[in-house]
């Protein structure tokens, strides 16, 4: 037996499912977790001893590359001083600034410790804001495990959502409503229908939970349009694709501003950190200003604001997203080739430092087209390029992501592996 497959048995007796996150039980791909034991640069290795190329980057935060020296600095010359204190730190001020300064729609900003408490709070303060219940998601986007979150649609367009996890009141979830995301005309239907009603419309402007899928620009300008004319607020969950899609994230891609943005992943540098943040007008609804409580005992921890302040200086070096998105698109032009010389049906696509891998003949725009791709032949993929010696998402509906530290050698390894996988899917 191997040293991976002992520890998931042993996991499995005191952690339900043996993980502390879904995805990492490798359910939905089959076969044993790997159990990482320790990570640099592009890679890390197993408790096995083996070494994987690393495309999941902690779920995204691994921008630099794991234990990027002037990080890790960083985080050491913090430590000394204590761990966390419950009080205010100057370093939560400077990561404040830094926040407001790159992401221009941000006025002020209040640090948590994860994206579900982020997309949480904001939704609280949206509604606080405009003294309405109802929110408005979209199918695929993932925001959190907070009960208003986890909804489907209905029945029908326009009917209230049913929970998709069990112990969410179906009382919760009757005030989310869920539409297709980049369905313009369903989501004018539902302004129509219930406009004066909606507090807030979340939505993933470049999707990474049920693959990468972008928002078409129509799409996003008419949640702007739709929430200006009913004073509605426009959230931007940019957990995943802030800091990783462009320096100032998607909404600078896009050139819309939204009214809050919730942030995650980069901005920790791997620690757990968060925030959320907005209008100033908005944001002056929390506490202590204002009625919306939020609070949280590790927010602004000292520890992670450090490597969430590093990282955040080090990805404004010139050409970084350049040299970052050139890289991620050589990888998906790499592994297109590949499956074309085979004749597997594949596509892929790249926005910055995110790809996405889709067993079908074009890139999707919806969950619904996410759907139509060849799971089996995406798990049989993952577990051929896992032997190799190279780790994608184990799930057919997340996106994956490079990092700084993919070099040439690293990319073209990959797609050297990709081809033996891709003919072994043929055959």
């Amino acid at each position: 037996m191997s040293k991976n497959q002992a520890l998931f048995e042993r996991a499995q007796r005191t952690i339900p499912g043996g993980v502390n996150s879904p995805v990492r039980a490798f359910r939905s791909v089959g076969g044993t977790p790997r159990f990482i034991e320790r990570a640099e640069g592009a890679y890390f290795w197993d408790a096995d001893g083996k070494r994987y190329i690393d495309y999941i980057g902690s779920w995204g935060p691994m921008i630099l590359g794991h234990v990027h020296p002037e990080v890790l600095g960083a985080v050491q010359r913090v430590l000394a001083n204590g761990f966390s204190f419950g009080a205010p730190t100057e370093a939560e001020i400077e990561i404040a600034e830094e926040i407001c300064k790159l992401v221009p729609s941000i006025e002020q900003v209040r640090m948590v410790s994860s994206g579900t408490e982020a997309t949480m709070s904001a939704l609280r303060l949206a509604r606080g804001f405009t003294n309405r219940s109802r929110i408005v998601k979209f199918e695929g986007c993932y925001h959190g495990h907070a009960d208003s979150l986890l909804v489907k649609a209905g029945s029908g367009l326009l009917t209230f959502g049913n929970p998709t996890s069990a112990g969410v009141p179906a009382d919760i979830a009757k005030h989310t409503t869920v539409l297709e995301y980049n369905n313009v005309e369903q989501l004018n239907e539902a302004f129509k229908a219930f406009g004066p009603e909606i507090a807030s419309v979340i939505v993933e402007p470049v999707a990474g939970n049920m693959n990468l899928v972008r928002a078409t620009p129509e799409f996003l300008n008419a949640l702007r349009e739709r929430c200006n004319e009913y004073g509605s607020v426009l959230i931007f969950d940019e957990v995943m694709c802030g800091f990783r899609v462009a320096l100032g994230g998607a909404q600078q891609v896009y050139g819309i501003k939204p009214d809050l943005t919730c942030l995650g992943k980069v901005i920790g540098g791997g620690m757990p950190a968060a925030a959320f943040g907005g209008r100033r007008d908005i944001m002056a609804h929390l506490a202590p200003l204002g009625g919306v409580y939020q609070a949280g005992t590790l927010s602004g921890n000292p520890i992670a604001v450090a490597a969430g302040l590093k990282t955040l200086q080090l990805i404004q070096r010139p050409g970084f997203y350049d040299d970052l998105a050139k890289q991620t698109r050589k990888l998906v032009d790499g592994l297109t080739g590949a499956a074309r010389d085979a004749k597997v049906p594949f596509s892929a696509d790249s926005i910055g430092g995110m790809f996405g891998l889709y067993f079908m003949d074009s890139v999707p725009g919806s969950f619904a087209q996410i759907q139509q791709g060849d799971t089996r032949r995406f798990n049989a993929f993952f577990h051929a390029m896992l032997d190799a010696g190279v780790y994608f998402a184990p799930s057919a509906f997340e996106a994956g992501f490079v990092s700084s530290a993919h070099d040439n050698a690293i990319i073209d390894a990959t797609i050297d592996a990709a081809r033996g996988a891709f003919a072994s899917l043929a055959a």
